[in-house]
């Protein structure tokens, strides 16, 4: 059986794991490399993107990561994860403190696009691949502003990409982990 993953060190940790535990996935928090190595993909939650990035250095986990989505390992990124996902994120933040980019998805993102924590607001998007719409909660959230060639476009708000995929990675501006629609979640363990 697939054994995903889900990088516990901030943010929507124990809503993935419960989507994931809905689907019948067997489910595991991840904190430390040897965690890492033992699950076949992985998925980086919404909270805030810097001090994900702080804590992947300080639990020496940002390199092991950036190897392993480097070889292939399916990931989905919500939010936060989005940004991490990136190959360039446009407002990283200071030197040394800077949001990690992974390099998981070519693309470019810019965090909290949508504005601050109080212009955060909720949408039903059309997903492709999807029957009816997506209900999506939008939390200090980025948007995509550039997608390589290979990176397929599943949904977009306000003129912008907000849910991509290359590949057997995965990424949303918005938190599916919070409404309790299951179908992103389902989504990334069909490709797994």
């Amino acid at each position: 059986m697939t054994r995903v993953g889900v990088l516990a060190l901030q943010g929507d940790v124990r809503e993935h794991l419960a989507a994931l535990t809905e689907l019948g996935v067997d489910a595991q928090a991840v904190r430390r490399p040897g965690e890492l190595g033992a699950v076949d993909a992985l998925i980086l939650p919404g909270g805030e993107s810097t001090a994900i990035s702080n804590l992947l250095r300080a639990f020496d986990l940002a390199e092991p990561l950036r190897a392993r989505l480097s070889d292939g390992m399916p990931a989905y990124g919500s939010c936060a994860g989005m940004i991490l996902l990136a190959t360039e994120i446009l407002d990283a933040g200071a030197e040394g403190r800077a949001a990690l980019p992974l390099g998981g998805i070519d693309m470019a993102v810019r965090r909290n696009a949508f504005g601050r924590q109080v212009d955060s607001f909720e949408a039903d998007l059309d997903f492709a691949g999807l029957d009816s719409p997506v209900h999506a909660v939008f939390i200090r959230a980025p948007w995509v502003e550039r997608v390589g060639p290979g990176v397929q476009v599943l949904a977009t708000a306000a003129g912008h990409p907000v849910a991509v995929r290359q590949g057997q990675v995965l990424a949303t501006s918005f938190h599916p982990e919070v409404t309790g629609d299951r179908r992103i979640h389902r989504l990334f363990v069909e490709m797994l």
